[in-house]
């Protein structure tokens, strides 16, 4: 008999790999000391720390290093709109029952969403609607 391998979805970022992926998306590329800087205000982190949890994120295909003199430098290997993508699908499949429309009625039910977001969330609905 043949297992079959179930192929397994892309995990989500851990709190401490989605702040450092924060920093790379915003600055474009850093070294580990201007990671650990960028993150010294929420988080008090040893330089060790950072330089493991960013070869954690290289091994994961999310960052990339490049040797630049004597230190490495990292870049963001996957994007934040993907990675955002990757988030409301795991979110919506788990939460809400794989139902996108239970998330909105969710966000519109709390009040998470102001008049300017509302506003323009009308704007994408009549826009989209424009386009079928």
């Amino acid at each position: 008999m043949v297992r079959r391998r179930r192929e397994t979805p892309a995990r989500l970022l851990t709190e401490l790999e989605l702040a450092l992926m924060t920093v790379l998306w915003r600055r474009g590329t850093a070294t580990v000391s201007e990671m650990k800087r960028d993150l010294e205000a929420e988080r008090k982190l040893a330089h060790t720390t950072v330089a493991t949890m960013l070869k954690v994120l290289e091994g994961k295909g999310a960052a990339v290093a490049t040797k630049e003199g004597r230190g490495l430098v990292y870049t963001a290997a996957l994007a934040k709109a993907d990675y955002e993508t990757r988030a409301l699908d795991h979110v919506v499949e788990r939460v809400f029952d794989e139902s996108p429309l239970a998330l909105v009625r969710r966000l519109l039910g709390e009040g998470k969403l102001g008049p300017t977001e509302l506003t323009e969330l009308r704007r994408l609905l009549d826009d989209d609607g424009e386009k079928k």
